[in-house]
């Protein structure tokens, strides 16, 4: 068996989790480099894998100014941090497993895109969903014709409040300038899936949605600034950061995010809730990105698609498939999809093989996240497999309907996806 070698830029959750992966798939990877900038992180990497000093950077420039190291680039920096390292890499001829978002603007997703297919560089976007035992199975239940033709999906994705509150209040990508807009940086997971499901492109997109809850309007009387600092309302307060961060000490995920630190101590997370927007009152951030949005699409022939993303829920994901001889109906958090036949006029159990009902990022996103490195390793080796790989150029044109629908939202208007592209085009 042959080993590929990795170097990473981005060590947070998402680069850590892909190189924790890949050491322990009997030496298919090695990670040879790592640049990052928070020293816990990078540290952590060097030890993990054992790269030498010389080969640990605290940013990709000198990384990526030495000869090329390996065979291919994890590339996990947070989104406005994708294009140059991501160009950078494909000029020193990486492979690249590039998270998603490709990048925060049409322009820069198309400039990545036609860069690599000119270098003959191969790029895997992070679509972990694409991977999923229960997106494969919807995959192939639609394409053996469990239901006639296509004529109507309804998707929702349901964020979750308190996932919500973490990621796009308080986290990382709650400020659509520091990032980019939920639609891309959230849901393009969503529009890849619902364009791979039907296999064939959107023509027109309409859009809806806003920010409405996580507001200084809506702040109870009398809340700090931060949680901490003995807010009225903690006992009654669904997103007090004091038990969301430093009481529930099994919440790994928040704890890290938080402190960014590997195995942070409460006194750590005490001082992240002093000093960052992790203890911020999730009415009082400077948060914009939509908490609810919706997306109508009409795709090739004529199929229409709703996609619905929001916050106010428990979290999951959901999918209504109707067709010319039945219905699907799946719900993520299950281990089967039910199937409705027009003919015999009853419902069926499709159990799904390996079914990962977690699809949260503690749960590996349904078991997407390590089938992503498995043909990450196929598509190096020279042998892509599977309906779930696609290149590129597939990735980039996916993104585009949530920069249309995004138009739409902003303009409120119907939105020819093609024309946008060309208009896009055209200004670069």
């Amino acid at each position: 068996m042959e080993t590929k070698k990795l170097i990473l830029i981005g060590a947070g959750m998402r680069g850590k989790t892909y190189t924790d992966m890949a050491s322990g798939m009997d030496g298919k990877f090695e990670v040879t480099a790592v640049a990052e900038p928070i020293e816990e992180r990078r540290n952590y990497i060097r030890k993990k894998h054992g790269i030498p000093d010389a080969l640990c950077f605290s940013s990709w420039e000198p990384l990526l100014q030495m000869p090329r190291l390996a065979d291919a680039a994890i590339i996990a920096t947070m989104d406005r941090g994708h294009f140059a390292p991501a160009m950078a890499a494909i000029e020193k001829g990486y492979d690249l497993l590039l998270e998603k978002p490709i990048a925060p603007t049409p322009e820069e997703c198309i400039r990545i895109a036609d860069f690599a297919n000119e270098r003959g560089v191969n790029v895997l976007v992070c679509h972990v969903l694409r991977y999923t035992p229960f997106f494969r199975l919807l995959k192939k239940l639609i394409d053996d014709g469990a239901v006639g033709e296509v004529i109507s999906i309804q998707h929702a994705e349901h964020v979750g409040n308190i996932h919500q509150s973490h990621s796009f209040v308080r986290g990382n990508w709650g400020n659509s300038q520091r990032s980019s807009f939920m639609l891309l940086q959230k849901s393009c997971h969503d529009l890849d899936i619902l364009q791979w499901l039907l296999g064939r492109s959107c023509v027109r997109v309409q859009s809806f949605g806003s920010l409405s809850h996580f507001t200084r309007a809506n702040m109870p009387a009398g809340a700090p600034e931060r949680c901490i600092d003995g807010c009225p309302h903690a006992d009654t307060c669904y997103y007090n950061a004091v038990k969301l961060y430093l009481e529930d000490r099994k919440n790994g995920w928040f704890r890290t995010s938080a402190t960014k630190k590997i195995a942070p101590t409460d006194e750590d997370v005490e001082q992240a809730l002093r000093t960052t927007d992790y203890g911020r009152c999730v009415y009082q951030c400077d948060n914009d990105v939509v908490d609810h949005q919706v997306v109508n699409m009409e795709f090739e022939g004529g199929a229409t698609v709703s996609f619905t993303m929001e916050a106010f829920n428990k979290g999951s994901r959901n999918t209504r498939v109707m067709g010319t001889r039945g219905e699907l109906i799946a719900n993520m958090g299950e281990d089967h999809i039910t199937v409705y036949d027009f003919a015999t006029r009853k419902y069926r159990e499709v159990p799904i093989a390996g079914a990962f009902p977690d699809e949260t990022i503690n749960g590996g996103h349904g078991g997407g996240d390590p089938k992503i490195l498995e043909a990450f390793y196929d598509l190096l080796c020279g042998r892509p497999s599977g309906k779930s790989v696609c290149g590129v150029s597939v990735a980039c044109d996916n993104h585009m309907l949530a920069f249309a629908a995004e138009e739409s939202r902003l303009s409120g208007k119907v939105v020819c996806v093609a024309d946008y592209v060309r208009n896009i085009r055209k200004e670069e």
